[in-house]
């Protein structure tokens, strides 16, 4: 297998991350960077041992594929750039920050490129674990709680965090949420800080999903319950738990056998393997698509909500 000569379009912290494991990639050469800050550009170069290129064009036109993890808004504008020069693409989540756009991202992908969409969480050894034993989800009850920082302040925490959570209930029951209940509030910056919501899917299926970016800890969960088992898994820890009850109704407790590894290395992985043999990816421009819907429909809904309250303050 030939090594892919690789380069990521975008500097900042995950952007470094990202440089980091294809530089350790046996698979892939780190071909170069870019970014629209010369001094962070030469900066990363410097720390990277690789090339800082002027321009995007001059990426495009060195390089076979690419990964884009510059700010949503941008998301579009780069990842189309970079698909229409003929490169694969793996582009951070969210694909975008509207509909539209992702739909531009798709449709400059076509049939012949790879466009795969970070949704991280979809690698991690635990969740692969649990989708091995996930038979007929019946309710989800889910926490990612993180730490307030300066990141990702361009998009609220439906887009930055809850939408790892949502991608991963929407391919686990198959199907499409029928209805849709949300609040949050914004507390450290403009975007929505701390968001709940409750789906309901058309089969009887619920979700109920947390997720904060000014917690006092970090707290990664998923508990799943399906006729006479229930799974919870640890994101962070990497490691989950089966506990079912037997027709006989024995207790049985079986803890997940997983195979701890960085999710951001199987991804690089999972890219490369596309790459090489021209397959769909596990989280393509479709699915990141869906879930982008989704989450913007969420957005809806605490937006209506937020109405009501202020509403409710203004009367007393």
């Amino acid at each position: 297998m030939s090594v892919v000569r690789l380069a990521v379009a975008g500097a900042g912290a995950f952007g470094r991350n990202h440089l980091r494991v294809i530089r350790e990639s046996e698979r892939a050469e780190l071909a170069g960077l870019f970014d629209i800050d010369p001094a962070r550009a030469q900066a990363a170069a410097a720390e990277f041992g690789c090339r800082a290129f002027p321009t995007l064009d001059a990426l495009a036109a060195s390089v076979d594929a690419a990964i884009v993890a510059t700010p949503t808004n941008t998301h579009a504008e780069v990842g189309c750039a970079l698909l229409e020069a003929g490169l694969d693409v793996l582009i951070e989540k969210p694909i975008a920050p509207d509909l539209e756009s992702a739909r531009r991202l798709i449709a400059a992908a076509g049939s012949g490129r790879v466009l795969q969409v970070g949704h991280l969480e979809r690698f991690n050894p635990a969740v692969t674990a649990l989708r091995k034993m996930a038979t007929t989800p019946l309710f989800f009850e889910i926490h990612r709680m993180s730490l307030f920082t300066p990141r990702s302040l361009d998009v609220d925490v439906v887009l930055d965090l809850m939408i790892h959570d949502l991608d991963l209930v929407l391919s686990l029951v198959g199907e499409e949420p029928h209805e849709i209940h949300a609040a949050g509030i914004s507390i450290l910056s403009q975007k929505v800080d701390i968001a709940n919501v409750r789906l309901a899917f058309p089969h009887g299926c619920i979700a109920n999903l947390t997720a904060s970016r000014v917690s006092t800890e970090k707290v990664r969960k998923m508990r799943l319950f399906q006729p006479r088992q229930y799974l919870s898994i640890d994101y962070a820890r990497q490691d989950g738990v089966c506990i079912s009850v037997s027709p006989q109704q024995q207790i049985g407790f079986q803890p997940f056998p997983v195979r701890k590894n960085e999710p951001l290395k199987l991804q690089l992985d999972s890219f490369l393997d596309c790459i090489a043999e021209r397959t769909p990816p596990v989280a393509g421009g479709l699915e990141a698509a869906l879930a982008l819907r989704v989450a913007l429909d969420i957005l809806a809904k605490i937006e209506v909500h937020a109405k009501l309250v202020a509403e409710s303050l203004a009367s007393h």
